[in-house]
């Protein structure tokens, strides 16, 4: 059984609420809204945006001379991408993770080989679409525009998932493999941010405190006690230090390894993707829309079901935050993700799951045709969350940034491309 439309209430739409307000914010009282987002939290040492670059950009804005003596500003803005999504990608990472870790993962073994391939397509493709666009319109577009390549690499696994049952029924196979794809997806893009999208200059040194704080929380806190309960079935200190010190420790560690990944120039807001592992888990995945997960009493479940109502609210200020974008911003940028989304996604899909299927003999679905894949890449053509995100991070605050992010809200188009794409392609409904 699939609770898809808890799924979707729980992570989805407060996040559309929060970037409808800020699409009819920004495009009403332009000054305000910006003014909101770019707000000076605190003015520190330790915690945000270089002060300098705040100044230069906002300082006149908000009538501040100096910082203070202060070198880092925590705005709004800084709070809830770089802080607060961090746990909304730890939450990512924990799927990922147990899809490929644990026992009956859904990332483990031959059944994922094809989905694996035809992900990479869905990477390729938009990446070869909106490059060759740009290229084409012009060096002055390239050079603009290049940096915002993986935009529109990005599959919004919750709205995917929706509407590939919509297209295909509950039961069709594709559905389960669209869920594949879309976890990979999810993956890879995680790669992605932290390799191309560092967030100032690197100094790789301090990942080293990102690692002594997963590790010694998971030696600590894990490994230790288990180690001690051998032949014990009663398991005493593991009860105990999940009774009395539940997820503590490895919220300290997760700070520490926050802020490593702050000062090491890696995007904080994967800061907390070391610490998941450690956490104590369950031997299998029941899957991310499982309501079977909601009775497991790990701590990485539990912890993941703590997080819920929090993440619910931080997607509705991350909307909020990035979706306030003025209409009269559409430009080049717009059209150059929609066209990887919505060209390159399907094309990229069907050739690599084609490869997958047939040359390397790695087969579909029992249930699925080949042009199902081409229907399952309109379907994950839904960017959305990460390709905001993605966007925020891959321009500095301007034209080319606000253009490139209305491209990730039109993205929501594919939804109705794909219900066409399957009555096109003839696609049967399989009911649950």
């Amino acid at each position: 059984m699939y609770r898809v439309w808890n799924f979707l209430t729980n992570y989805s739409l407060l996040l559309i609420a929060g970037a409808l307000i800020a699409l009819v914010w920004a495009n009403t009282d332009p000054y305000s809204y910006h003014h909101l987002v770019e707000y000076p939290i605190l003015f520190n040492d330790w915690v945000g945006v270089d002060g300098s670059y705040w100044l230069k950009s906002y300082g006149e804005e908000f009538h501040v001379e100096d910082l203070g003596g202060a070198t880092k500003v925590l705005s709004a803005h800084y709070l809830v991408n770089d802080v607060l999504m961090a746990f909304f990608f730890a939450i990512a990472a924990k799927e990922v993770w147990e899809a490929i870790i644990l026992k009956n993962g859904a990332l483990r073994g031959k059944k994922a080989a094809t989905p694996l391939f035809a992900t990479a397509g869905g990477m390729f493709g938009p990446i070869a679409v909106y490059l060759g666009l740009a290229a084409f319109l012009g060096s002055d577009v390239y050079d603009a525009v290049a940096r915002g390549w993986a935009i529109p690499t990005a599959t919004d696994i919750a709205f995917s998932y929706l509407v590939g049952r919509i297209v295909f029924g509950a039961g069709h196979p594709a559905v389960r493999f669209l869920l594949l794809l879309a976890i990979a997806d999810d993956a890879a893009g995680l790669v992605i941010l932290a390799i191309f999208y560092p967030s100032g200059e690197l100094a790789p040194e301090w990942l080293l405190l990102s690692l002594a704080a997963a590790i010694g929380v998971y030696l600590l806190f894990n490994w230790l006690p288990r180690k001690m309960d051998r032949g014990n079935q009663m398991r005493p200190k593991s009860t105990w230090v999940r009774q009395k010190l539940s997820f503590w420790p490895y919220l300290l560690a997760a700070c520490f390894s926050w802020y490593g990944f702050q000062e090491s120039g890696l995007h904080p807001a994967l800061g907390l993707l070391p610490i998941v592992p450690t956490l104590p888990h369950a031997d299998r995945a029941f899957g991310i829309f499982s309501e079977a997960e909601q009775y497991l009493t790990d701590l990485l479940n539990h912890v993941e079901h703590m997080l819920k109502h929090p993440v619910e609210v931080i997607l509705f200020f991350f909307g909020l935050m990035n979706a306030g974008v003025e209409f009269a911003s559409i430009g080049a940028p717009t059209w150059l993700v929609l066209a990887g989304l919505i060209i390159g996604k399907p094309i990229g899909i069907l050739l690599f799951g084609w490869i997958a299927a047939y040359p390397l003999k790695l087969g579909l679905p029992q249930g699925m045709r080949t042009i199902d894949l081409f229907v399952i890449g309109c379907v994950a053509a839904i960017g959305f969350t990460v390709s905001l995100f993605v966007a925020s991070v891959a321009f500095e605050s301007g034209p080319v940034q606000d253009a490139a992010k209305m491209g990730a809200l039109f993205s929501f188009g594919a939804a109705v491309i794909s219900i066409i794409a399957g009555k096109l392609c003839k696609v049967e409904k399989q009911p649950n």
